[in-house]
């Protein structure tokens, strides 16, 4: 990871849309919002080190938090036994 270009403070996301950008030296991904909200904090230690990203996944490397305005999408997440298994599965 090289840079991440993090969404703004207090902006509103719809669950599904893009909000952030990850680059890597081969390429650039949007990063889309798991559930509506509002975005309430960003990880501003990206800004000089984008490779938590990768190296602190659970830790260091979050990304941003959003403050969800609808409780159901919050519980149709999955969580990180229930995605690999999904990706098992495929």
């Amino acid at each position: 990871m090289v840079f991440v270009d993090l969404p703004e403070v207090g902006a509103a996301v719809e669950a599904g849309a893009d909000c952030a950008v990850a680059e890597s030296v081969k390429a650039a991904s949007d990063i889309y919002a798991p559930i509506s909200g509002e975005i309430v904090a960003v990880n501003d230690e990206l800004n000089d080190s984008p490779e938590l990203v990768n190296s602190e996944p659970y830790a260091g490397g979050w990304i941003f938090k959003i403050k969800a305005s609808d409780e159901a999408q919050v519980d149709a997440l999955l969580d990180a036994t229930a995605y690999e298994a999904l990706l098992e599965d495929e």
